[in-house]
């Protein structure tokens, strides 16, 4: 992205000047044992979006941003990233933060920061390597070994975002944050939207300073799209604090997530009362686990 516009490039450039919406139609997904990650998913996501991922663990979340990303083959004329299949185009700017990236043991070796940040092109762009040292409040002394989780965790945030995007899709990993660090990352977050147009898909549990943040809602639940809309469809909802000390976004989604472990009920009856099977977890980061068939669902499973 030399010019700051835009990082989306696929093979030939074709889609450099396109805006990052994202389109999925009717997107279905098995995983390789047989059983259904996804059914039927279809959503719209305006370039310049911060949507929040609302789901029980489980209930399809990684599997909608691993296939958002790229990284897993989806069904042929199911996701489009700026006009473009994000995993036939290779797309650069499509960013997905989640958990190997989490895990990568680089991280904690006796390694320095400065030279950390150098390696995923923190030389190459300067500036946003000193804005998010400085938004994520990073001491360029710490030696990587000898870091709490949260320390260690703004150094892989800051290095995740060094290139720039377009698209940012992000699985849960702010928790390690503390309330500062989260509130201050969230701000340079909305600005990075506001600024140059980018688009962000954030799954969460973790909803302080929320209120205000998000444009789009999407909610989750065995493997199925509940619902999902631009704010203004929640605004009746989600505009005040109530007696419970949760603002209006927290009583939302609580609520949703009680629906849906009534819907569900527990989990060791779902198979055995005949219904589709809760979203997997992913098992493995060097087997199998949560990869899937790249096949479309059939109609009458």
């Amino acid at each position: 992205m030399a010019n700051q516009d835009s990082a989306l490039q696929g093979q030939g450039g074709a889609a450099a000047a396109a805006k990052p919406e994202i389109s999925v139609t009717g997107l279905s997904y098995k995983f390789v044992d047989g059983s259904l990650g996804l059914r039927d998913v279809s959503l719209e996501l305006p370039a310049g979006s911060r949507t929040l991922l609302i789901g029980a663990n489980g209930a399809g979340k990684t599997t909608l941003l691993r296939l958002l990303s790229g990284k897993r083959l989806a069904p042929s004329q199911t996701i489009r990233i700026a006009g473009v299949d994000p995993f036939s185009a290779g797309l650069e700017g499509v960013t997905y933060l989640g958990l190997e990236w989490v895990l990568n043991p680089i991280v904690r070796t006796d390694i320095a920061v400065p030279v950390l940040l150098d390696s995923v092109g923190g030389s190459f762009y300067p500036a946003r390597r000193d804005e998010l040292v400085r938004i994520l409040d990073i001491d360029l002394s710490w030696r990587m070994h000898a870091v709490s989780d949260g320390e260690r965790r703004r150094v892989q945030l800051a290095m995740g975002l060094i290139r720039p995007w377009d698209v940012l899709l992000l699985d849960e990993i702010t928790v390690d944050l503390d309330l500062l660090s989260r509130s201050n990352f969230l701000a340079w977050l909305r600005g990075e939207t506001e600024r140059r147009g980018a688009t962000i898909v954030y799954a969460t549990h973790i909803l302080d300073n929320l209120v205000g943040w998000p444009t789009h809602l999407a909610h989750m639940h065995l493997g199925r799209l509940k619902e999902w809309g631009p704010m203004a469809k929640y605004d009746a909802e989600t505009d005040c604090y109530t007696n419970s000390g949760n603002s209006k976004l927290g009583e939302l989604v609580l609520k949703w997530l009680k629906e849906d472990l009534h819907e569900r009920g527990p989990r060791n009856q779902i198979q055995n009362q005949n219904r589709p099977g809760q979203g997997k977890t992913y098992e493995s980061l060097e087997g199998l686990g949560g990869y899937g068939l790249e096949k479309k669902a059939e109609d009458d499973q």
